[in-house]
């Protein structure tokens, strides 16, 4: 065999034992793994406090080295990901990976992307989705809170956006804390419609910006309390159809009508 086939079948085995280690590390419920997962979420949110801060450590000397190392961080978690998936093409088309994309683009070009750099709070929408973030609600009995943590998600990332979004267009004169405390207070008064004239947004836009604020902001209200106070239902999946919310007392699939077999958890 010639040295450059062994080198190319060694670099190969050594990308198949890196790709089956993250795999594992990624997905896997050892405890090795629930330890990465763990570390994995802290620094997202760390990450995602980062994000959050942006404009008030923008005029800072030392944001840019902030913002390539967050941007390090990024691609680092991108690729492995990557690595981990058994379909990498599939993975690439789920609208998390776009949004995860879109954060690098930004955070690599901090001054090109300036007035877009708001919606890096996108990332708390994309962890939200991780399914390694779940599996320990799982594990602990907290999957009936899953759909109420994901309305509650929904509602913070769609306030810090349009934070982010009143900050940059209207704010952003007057850079600093102070400007940013104003623009989320605009964005709390308007989603909630109370407390509302003393800080207003000139012109058209403005007032286009609170209109599109109190519709979408009332209706993630809305679901936010439909998950939490609606009956609560069951997680089982359906062997048939795969639909896995179910009345507790279900026996059959409203779906499909095939019968199910849920556990009663109270005996």
């Amino acid at each position: 065999m010639k040295a450059a086939e062994k080198d190319g079948l060694q670099q190969s085995s050594a990308m198949a034992r890196l790709r089956d280690r993250l795999r594992k590390l990624y997905h896997g419920r050892t405890p090795a793994a629930f330890r990465f997962q763990l570390v994995a979420v802290i620094i997202d949110l760390a990450i995602i406090a980062f994000f959050v801060a942006t404009p008030v450590l923008q005029d800072k000397p030392s944001f840019l080295w902030l913002d390539y190392t967050v941007a390090a961080l990024v691609a680092a978690d991108l690729i492995a990901r990557l690595l981990a998936s058994n379909d990498m093409l599939r993975l690439m088309k789920q609208p998390t990976s776009w949004v995860d994309v879109f954060i690098l683009l930004t955070l690599l070009m901090p001054t090109a992307l300036a007035n877009l750099a708001f919606l890096r709070i996108l990332r708390l929408w994309s962890l939200s989705r991780s399914g390694s973030l779940w599996q320990h609600f799982e594990m602990r009995g907290l999957r009936p809170w899953r759909e109420a943590s994901h309305a509650v998600i929904n509602l913070l990332t769609f306030l810090f956006v349009i934070t982010g979004f009143v900050y940059t267009f209207f704010f952003r004169t007057g850079a600093g804390l102070e400007n940013y405390i104003d623009a989320l207070y605009f964005t709390v008064a308007t989603v909630t419609t109370t407390g509302f004239g003393d800080i207003v947004l000139p012109g058209i836009a403005g007032k286009l910006t609170a209109i599109a604020t109190m519709i979408i902001g009332i209706s993630l209200f809305v679901r936010l309390a439909t998950a939490i106070f609606r009956p609560a239902k069951v997680f089982f999946p359906c062997a048939q159809c795969g639909l896995q919310r179910h009345e507790p007392d279900a026996v059959h699939c409203k779906a499909c009508g095939h019968l199910l077999n849920i556990p009663d958890e109270g005996n």
